[in-house]
């Protein structure tokens, strides 16, 4: 089979297409053949080495497919079953063995391409809007990358829930994409100082919560948007990691909390996992979820598709399809 890996650590040119023998699902493991799989900024961290993987290393952990063997000990799933994960270290390929306890189902009224789309961003704007910081109609959030394959289905989630959503984008197509969306205000971060305009939009007040996947060049005016007592929730690095902060800093931006979370820490049981992919999975299933997927790419362009993720241009979800 073919599948993507990487032997050094660098740019995306150090991605390469290789053969490999098919894999053999162990106890509590199926395989799957891969129908897509996501590409998400993790990915680059991992080939980058921001975040250290032993090497050589295979890429990609989501995706959706269909079970083409079963390992011992696994009765939740058969051959043929439809199902997708977020944890199966390897999606970039024909085939890719999982842990069944990392597997989902997939509705019958859902396509894979769809599903795979949802299970790292999808669940990551699920647990923002619902657990990290609980919106409701008396809450203002900010949302930067409101475009980006996070950030367009937490605009959705959180306008759901009630809140008044300032979405932050870069481009006038994007921001008319995040306003059809919900967005309540559009913000050109790049062209404006952000906090004065939040300010400005809350009467002062700031916002109940910014949602930063952007990084080091925006951290500190997610933290100067805050309302006293605020959150600021640091949820990616696309511009670089955001270097250490004195907690008295956080008293002088008003009490506010700080929290740096990951998937892992909300999905704990398959349980919790599947209680999000299940609301997610209904809701884009029946219309009331938009998906976007801006781009599909065979194994043998992935380079391409993490040059495109890291450019900032893309707007909604980018997959691999064998």
């Amino acid at each position: 089979m073919r599948a993507v890996q990487y032997s050094t650590n660098g740019g995306s040119d150090v991605l390469e297409l290789v053969d490999k023998d098919l894999p053999t699902p162990g106890a509590g493991e199926v395989r799957v053949t891969v129908a897509a799989a996501g590409v998400n900024f993790i990915d680059t961290y991992q080939r980058s080495g921001l975040y250290a993987m032993a090497l050589p290393s295979p890429i990609g952990i989501e995706g959706a497919g269909v079970i083409s063997a079963v390992g011992d000990g696994v009765s939740a799933f058969a051959v043929g079953d439809r199902v997708a994960w977020a944890s199966g270290l390897g999606s970039y390929a024909e085939e890719v063995v999982v842990s069944a306890t990392n597997l989902v189902p997939v509705p019958d009224g859902l396509d894979l391409e769809s599903a795979a789309s949802l299970m790292v961003q999808g669940v990551t704007a699920h647990y923002l809007s619902s657990s990290t910081f609980p919106l409701d109609d008396t809450h203002t959030a900010v949302v930067f990358a409101a475009a980006g394959g996070v950030g367009r289905l937490l605009v959705q989630l959180a306008k759901q829930r009630g809140a008044r959503v300032l979405a932050c984008t870069s481009t006038e197509e994007k921001a008319e994409e995040v306003r059809r969306l919900g967005a309540d205000e559009v913000i050109m971060y790049r062209d404006v100082d952000i906090a004065e305009t939040v300010r400005s939009l809350t009467s002062g007040a700031g916002a109940n919560v910014v949602y930063d996947s952007v990084g080091a060049t925006t951290y500190l005016a997610s933290m100067a948007s805050l309302a006293m007592r605020g959150m600021l929730v640091l949820y990616g690095n696309a511009s670089g990691p955001v270097p250490p902060i004195d907690p008295q800093a956080l008293n002088k931006a008003g009490g506010i909390f700080l929290t740096r979370p990951s998937m892992v820490h909300y999905t704990r049981t398959p349980e919790e996992l599947r209680m999000r992919t299940d609301e997610l999975f209904s809701q884009a299933a029946d219309g009331r979820l938009s998906l976007r997927i801006h781009k599909t790419y065979p194994l043998e362009n992935a380079k391409q598709a993490h040059d495109d993720i890291e450019s900032g241009t893309t707007s909604g979800k980018l997959l691999i399809v064998p």
